[in-house]
């Protein structure tokens, strides 16, 4: 049985939801006040239906905080005519600068709106992690900006079992390479079996982290592989995953496989398009810097967080709501990251 830990990291502007097995992260839940309630997983909403794509089967739907709007997809029976009213649920979170993606629950009446949220970052941890207490504190903080390293992060090494792999998102798909470095004398059919069995749990728990979904190629190691071992290892690293779809073993070694996709993946939510951290991603980092320094070390009257000016700008009311040992002060030399000092 997996040893399971759940952290719960509550800042002002921002909450962070972390699940680690084993020691692995799984799980990173990111939920900020400037998110759109209405496009997160599980929100429910009145939506007009202001365009019907025949094209793309689905309609496009107001949910009442103007563009993206939510793609609503149709079935070939289904009935969608322009400015009807209906009620929506989130099934997937906005991407790529997309709307939500919507089921339809019903027919509704008046103006489209938010009827009900969907679940909060606490709600969900006690879902996925059922009768675990999440961890708060300094160790919730450390957990959320290990476990946001991790997603971020292209590329698994483990020298027990010779494991090289690397992930890669495309507009297209995702692709996965495992490779084995092994020791001398190690490079044996059975540790290549073994390699590509901890290749593909690395790789299942890195798409859940990162929050990707789509079409995943996964490329094996070895050749002269037998499908149906191969096809149940990947079955049985995506077992979490009821609506996964699988494909059958290729003579290149290469499998495909299916996922939805559910939650705004974390790199769109941090990095901007150059794969830098956005603004308010370096802000959020002040007030969870700034709060590591005020829990570790009550005794200190009062901390002040030196950043880049416009995150200065941006954090100060944040900062405000840490109470009266937290400041925050505008330093155009802070390029290199946030510094967080003792109050003279």
């Amino acid at each position: 049985m997996a040893d399971i830990e759940v952290f719960l990291d509550e800042a002002p502007g921002e909450t962070r939801g972390v699940i680690a097995r084993d020691g692995l992260f799984t799980h990173l839940i990111l939920h900020r006040d400037s998110d759109r309630p209405s496009d997160r997983l599980g929100a429910r909403c009145v939506g007009r239906i202001v365009r019907v794509e025949p094209a793309l089967r689905g309609a496009f739907v107001d949910l009442g905080v103007g563009e993206p709007f939510g793609f609503l997809p149709l079935g070939k029976d289904d009935k969608a005519g322009e400015g009807g009213k209906i009620e929506v649920e989130v099934v997937a979170e906005p991407r790529e600068r997309k709307g939500p993606v919507l089921r339809r629950l019903g027919d509704a009446a008046g103006a489209p709106r938010l009827l009900a949220p969907g679940p909060d970052v606490a709600a969900i941890l006690a879902d996925l992690a059922l009768g675990v207490e999440p961890q708060t504190g300094v160790g919730a903080i450390r957990a959320s900006l290990e476990a946001e390293e991790d997603a971020l992060s292209g590329a698994v090494v483990d020298s027990s079992s010779g494991l090289d792999l690397m992930i890669q998102r495309t507009r297209a798909l995702i692709a996965i390479d495992i490779d084995h470095a092994p020791a001398p004398g190690r490079d044996t059919r059975k540790n290549r079996e073994a390699a590509n069995r901890a290749g593909l749990s690395h790789a299942a728990r890195l798409l859940t982290l990162k929050g990707w979904g789509g079409l995943v190629v996964i490329d094996l190691i070895g050749v002269g592989l037998h499908g149906d071992t191969i096809v149940k290892m990947v079955r049985a690293a995506f077992a979490a995953e009821p609506q996964a779809a699988f494909g059958p073993l290729s003579r290149f070694g290469l499998m495909q496989v299916s996922l939805p996709w559910r939650r705004t993946p974390l790199d769109e939510r941090l990095l901007d398009g150059a794969g830098r951290f956005t603004l308010e991603t370096r802000a959020m980092n002040v007030v969870r810097q700034l709060r590591l320094a005020l829990l570790s070390d009550p005794a200190t009257p009062r901390y002040v967080a030196r950043c880049m000016p416009d995150e200065a700008a941006l954090v100060a009311p944040l900062v405000e709501a840490l109470g009266p040992r937290a400041g925050v002060a505008p330093d155009a030399s802070a390029v290199h990251g946030v510094r967080i000092e003792e109050a003279p």
